[in-house]
Formats: C-alpha cells, sequence, structure tokens
C-alpha cells in the first residue's frame, strides 16, 4: 500500500492545481471580457474614421478647381 505521506502530498498538489484551474478559468474569462471590450471599440473608431473620410471627401468635392499657374522661366 502506498505510503500516507505520499498520498497527503499527492492531494495538496492536487489541491494547489484545482485552486491555479480555477484561476486561470477567472483571468480567461477576464481577458475574453476585455478582447470583446476592445473589439466592440476597434470597430467603433473604425465606423468614425470612415465617416470622418467620408465628411472629408465631401469637403474636397465642395472646393474649386485651382487654376494651373505657369511660370515663364526666362
Amino acid at each position: 500500500m502506498a505510503n500516507p505521506n505520499h498520498i497527503d502530498q499527492i492531494a495538496e498538489r492536487v489541491e494547489r492545481l484545482l485552486v491555479r484551474y480555477a484561476e486561470l478559468q477567472r483571468t480567461n474569462v477576464l481577458l475574453g471580457n476585455q478582447v470583446e471590450a476592445l473589439t466592440h471599440e476597434r470597430d467603433t473608431l473604425k465606423s468614425r474614421l470612415g465617416a470622418a473620410r467620408a465628411r472629408v471627401d465631401a469637403l474636397l468635392d465642395r472646393l474649386p478647381e485651382t487654376p494651373t499657374v505657369h511660370i515663364d522661366p526666362s
């Protein structure tokens, strides 16, 4: 039969592993939430950037054409 001291050591190690596993699960959930929030923020920023580009393009289209000036080098 196995040494009771050895069994106690294994049981203690299993308990530590279970605690660590629970900690990693909580961390994983938090990181998943963070990824979701950052993805949403990125999508919002991309949308705002697209809208700003459209506004700038619309303003550029409204600008009058500038005549080309030729300078006589002589």
